[in-house]
């Protein structure tokens, strides 16, 4: 169905290939998988199949890819359109009509479709991909991972021979991930309709391939074949296959159910053993952070941070960052306003000596006195176009806590995280930020109180160039120059000063708002879905600079449905559904306990309570 041969792309100024060597061929009636790290041209692979590359993106490509038999060299994407339909990484650049039901039905208008038939496949729709609630929500008021639903379901429409996917499920909840990839099982195994798409999160979706293709590293030739034979040689691989390696399995797992019937063995050398304690040192086994009138008491500190006065929001005119930051020991406490490299770990999750580890793993004096929250949100309501957004919430977040939000795709996490930030007004309720009322504060001011990574990194990012950017966030920051750059450099090694934000890939246009949002050195940092579009590799990357934020004193929140990383760096996990807080806990309590919540070993180890691989190869050495 489709055929690759000797395929390379060059895009207009690069100095090499951005793909090269690539010859392999997608039969009919197959969903094959696309895998690799960051950077090694997975959507120029996918895009060259729907004709967008050279046609839209410029460049040259050598070599040939047809699909259906027509050759994309000299058929544009709208004269395959009829064969192939294409979701990229942004659903928002996918829309063209106001509606959900609009938008179902738009393909098949451009394609002429009768109007009796459209009227049978959108209803169709909206039942498979569970969108039936949303048929006259404007599109603007959905959440990410609606979003991504209502532009899958929009290619589903037509009933196209081909379905191209670039990250499909990167903005779903674990439910709808399950969901989205049923769906897309059945037109295969029913319709025959071919599936080729790429993702990340391997532990979502490798189970469901019928082959995979791996592009190991830049410009070099991809390697093929089946799931169980490609994960043994990848260099990005999902936990369970991780754990399978660390055990010596043979055929490696790729589903958690496989893994379990293998995991006997594992669970008696882990017996006795005890995971590293997921629980912030001195916070009480059942906390209740959702007591508005609970004052702050030691019980309620992040682990391991020194006792601190609050953060205050700073007089228009006077006072500073420094002023904002809560005090901390002086003997790891950042002292000056320059984002140092130090707040990168030597090594991905090793605790700093004398500070926890991302669970609390090691000891820290007893504080000597109570240490105010750096965000405290009591009884907030918000109402977003006739929707109960925010209902009742509680939150507190202490100085060095890392509190993943998780729930259902519309369940109000970005809407808690726009209140923390002084996007959304509160309708009623209050939210306090360092002693600020944040929607009522300048933004000058706010900017060093708090800082937001959103799901769309490029709501950040105005400028030509990523050296411009980083410019723009020095000064913005009041931070000496060359600030920003050096984050960037921690973050995302390799990508020059010249390179435009646009050129990136998600990732690494994640990393750069993350970077810029750093710069001002927030006490509070939220990040909104900040895995997305992020390998294995850039992930591990991210959990050090969270780690080491979160050691210096900082206050992380981060609104996820990526429940690897949760279990990786979070003391507390707070589900949200329909807009209200139905669980607030430590990590290991929630997550342990809840099957679409449970990362990959603790499914596969249960009930012995173990949440990562690195917990396990721990216990082991």
């Amino acid at each position: 169905m489709i055929r690759f041969e000797d395929v390379s792309v060059t895009y207009e100024g690069a100095a090499r290939p951005a793909v090269r060597g690539v010859d392999f061929e997608v039969p009919e009636g197959e969903l094959v998988l696309l895998v690799g790290p960051s950077g090694t041209g997975k959507s120029t692979i996918l895009n060259s199949v729907s004709g967008l590359v050279p046609h839209f993106t410029g460049g040259t490509l050598r070599g040939r890819v047809t699909v259906a038999g027509r050759d994309t060299r000299t058929h544009k994407p709208r004269e395959l359109a009829d064969v192939v339909g294409t979701v990229g990484q942004d659903p928002l650049a996918h829309f063209v009509t106001g509606t959900v039901e609009d938008e179902l039905a738009y393909g098949m208008e451009s394609l002429g479709i009768a109007p009796a038939v459209m009227r049978r496949r959108v209803e169709e729709t909206l039942d498979l991909l569970g969108l039936d609630g949303l048929r006259d929500r404007a599109i603007g008021t959905l959440s990410g991972g609606q979003r991504q639903r209502v532009a899958i379901g929009s290619v589903l429409t037509p009933h196209p021979e081909v379905l191209v996917l670039d990250e499909p499920t990167s903005a779903l909840d674990p439910a709808a991930a399950e969901e989205v990839l049923a769906v897309l099982q059945r037109l295969v195994h029913d319709l025959g309709t071919t599936v080729f798409l790429a993702e990340h999160r391997l532990e979502r979706v490798v189970q469901y391939a019928d082959r995979v293709v791996l592009l190991p590293e830049p410009g070099a030739a991809p390697v093929c074949g089946t799931p169980a034979e490609v994960m043994a040689v990848s260099p990005v691989c999902p936990p369970v296959v991780e754990l399978g390696r660390l055990a010596g399995w043979s055929p490696l797992p790729m589903t958690v159910r496989d893994a379990r019937r293998r995991a006997s063995g594992l669970r008696e050398r882990l017996a006795g053993r005890s995971a590293p304690d997921h629980q912030a040192p001195g916070t009480p086994a059942t906390p209740d952070h959702r007591t508005p009138d609970t004052p702050a008491t030691p019980n309620h500190r992040a682990p391991g941070t020194p006792a601190a006065p609050a953060p205050t929001a700073t007089t228009p005119g006077t006072g500073s960052a420094e002023a904002q930051q809560p005090t901390a020991a002086p003997a790891t406490a950042p002292r000056t306003g320059r984002a140092s490299h130090r707040w990168w770990p030597a090594a991905p999750g090793a605790p700093r000596a004398g500070r926890p580890g991302p669970h609390g793993s090691a000891a820290s004096a007893a504080p000597s006195a109570p240490v105010p929250p750096l965000a405290e949100v009591r009884s907030l309501a918000v109402r977003r176009d006739r929707v109960d957004a925010l209902c009742g919430v509680d939150l507190t977040v202490a100085p060095g806590e890392t509190v993943a939000l998780m729930g259902r795709n519309g369940a109000g996490k970005s809407t808690l995280l726009g209140a923390l930030v002084g996007l959304v007004e509160p309708g009623s309720g209050t939210v306090r930020v360092g002693g600020a009322v944040p929607y009522r504060t300048r933004p000058r001011d706010l900017v060093r109180l708090v800082g937001l990574v959103p799901q769309e990194p490029r709501d950040l990012l105005y400028a030509d160039t990523v050296g411009a950017e980083c410019a723009a966030a020095d000064r913005d920051a009041g931070a000496a120059p060359g600030t920003c750059r050096e984050l960037v450099s921690g973050l995302l090694p390799g990508v020059a000063d010249g390179t435009h934000p646009r050129d990136l890939s998600e990732g690494q246009r994640l990393a750069l708002a993350l970077a810029v949002v750093l710069t001002a050195r927030p006490p509070l940092l939220l990040l909104d879905e900040p895995t997305r579009g992020l390998d294995y590799a850039a992930k591990a990357r991210l959990v050090g600079v969270l780690r080491g934020l979160a050691a210096d004193g900082h206050g992380i929140v981060l609104a996820t449905h990526d429940v690897e990383l949760a279990a990786e760096i979070a003391h507390r996990v707070v589900l949200l559904a329909e807009g209200e807080v139905i669980a607030d806990g430590p990590t290991d309590d929630i997550v342990v306990s809840s099957p679409s919540f449970a990362p990959q070993v603790t499914k596969v180890l249960a009930p012995q309570r173990w949440l990562t691989v690195a917990q396990v190869r721990e216990a082991l050495a």
